[in-house]
């Protein structure tokens, strides 16, 4: 029996804030957001899972730029981890690279 390939996808659902758009130093562009995904199981106050995503196509940075904060969407992508240094030392985060990106509500 072969062995299971490696696989790295992630879905998500929940409601869109705060995408804005950055020019790195290099010159790319990058429109990062946040996801609020309730907890369907929730017995804290909290109950909801905040993930950053970043968005480095064109397209996909248009649609997030143009989906009204708070809007309902799915999210199709990959988690990365991202490394740099800051004031602190080194430092890191997990995002979602989204790469597919549909809005399930109006906003």
């Amino acid at each position: 029996m072969a062995a299971e390939q490696p696989l790295n996808e992630v879905r998500l659902r929940g409601r869109l804030t705060g995408a804005v758009e950055r020019e790195l130093p290099s010159g790319d562009l990058l429109v990062t957001a946040r996801l609020v995904v309730p907890r369907a199981d929730s017995a804290t106050a909290t109950g909801v899972d905040t993930i950053n995503c970043a968005l480095w196509a064109a397209q996909l940075r248009r649609r997030a730029l143009n989906v009204p904060d708070g809007t309902v969407v799915e999210v199709e992508g990959v988690l990365r981890r991202r490394f740099w240094r800051g004031a602190a030392g080194p430092a890191s985060r997990y995002e979602v690279e989204v790469i597919a990106l549909r809005r399930l509500t109006r906003g």
